[in-house]
């Protein structure tokens, strides 16, 4: 897979588009509740922010898998949630509120995670030799650009014209989700011929990843005796990640092709994973 467009045009103003209807449905109020219910929020942080990592991360080495798409693995795991968990969260009769904020929260931590974890995890896997790098404070500055900018765009446009904000923020929601079916989709057709190759290098690992971290995140939300609307929230803010983003860390921030391999078998997995826990969740409400 190479580097092209898509990933140095496309797939950050995309992002950047994601990311401003995020913020059309934010208010303050979204980041007091951090503090109205410190709990349900630190249960979400400590399984996204710690749990996930930690579960990628034993996969890559559990798996053996090669240093570049252990990276790559270690980039998904490292992204926040994004619509596709706010949306399997409102399907599955979750605590929607509880994942915009925690969505909201992480999206404006991550910006700083994301180039330290990031580069020690090239620098585990790969080596400190490696032709690849990520400078730290050029990456922060420009996952910060692409994604809180637009985030506090889109609140001050909510804050000054919510009328006209509502309309749009209806057809961001979806943009978002149908805009990764596209990027992936396209990635798919340019890349038919290695897409077996692909799934046979990243596509375990994945899958993987994404089912064990849906259900610890909603195991871990309910051992801490969260509701069952809240422990659905985290389970998918856990489960499920922003694909879009971690296609642009890796093929547009690194410009490394490989890393973006588990980025794509993730994101059609997830899908079906998610579908699938979504199912799953509402049987034990029935």
């Amino acid at each position: 897979m190479s580097s092209d467009i898509l990933t140095t045009l496309i797939l950050p103003a995309a992002l950047f588009l994601i990311m401003f209807g995020m913020g059309l449905s934010l208010r303050p109020d979204d980041f007091k509740r951090v503090a109205l219910a410190p709990k349900a929020v630190g249960i979400g942080l400590i399984g996204q922010m710690l749990l996930l990592p930690l579960v990628a991360f034993g996969i890559a080495v559990a798996l053996s898998l090669p240093a570049e798409i252990a990276v790559g693995l270690m980039i998904i795991a490292l992204a926040p949630g994004g619509a596709t968990s706010n949306m399997f969260t409102y399907l599955s009769k979750g605590d929607v509120s509880l994942s915009i904020t925690l969505t909201a929260v992480v999206s404006l931590i991550t910006p700083f995670t994301i180039p330290l974890l990031a580069a020690w995890s090239m620098t585990y896997f790969m080596g400190s030799g490696t032709e690849f790098s990520l400078p730290l404070v050029k990456t922060i500055v420009q996952l910060l650009v692409i994604t809180v900018i637009p985030v506090a765009l889109g609140m001050f446009v909510l804050s000054r014209w919510p009328q006209v904000a509502a309309k749009l923020e209806a057809f961001f929601k979806w943009f978002s989700v149908a805009f990764l079916l596209l990027v992936i989709i396209l990635i798919v057709l340019k890349n038919a011929a290695n897409m077996a190759s692909f799934f046979a290098q990243a596509g375990l690992a994945t899958l993987l990843l994404n089912v064990s971290v849906l259900i610890l995140g909603y195991q871990l939300a309910k051992r801490a005796r969260l509701s069952q609307p809240q422990a659905v929230s985290v389970g998918f803010e856990v489960g499920i990640q922003n694909g879009t983003l971690a296609l642009v860390v890796a093929g547009t921030l690194i410009g490394n092709a490989a890393m973006m391999i588990p980025a794509v078998t993730y994101s059609l997995l997830m899908f079906a994973s998610g579908a699938a826990f979504a199912w799953w969740v509402q049987r034990r409400t029935v």
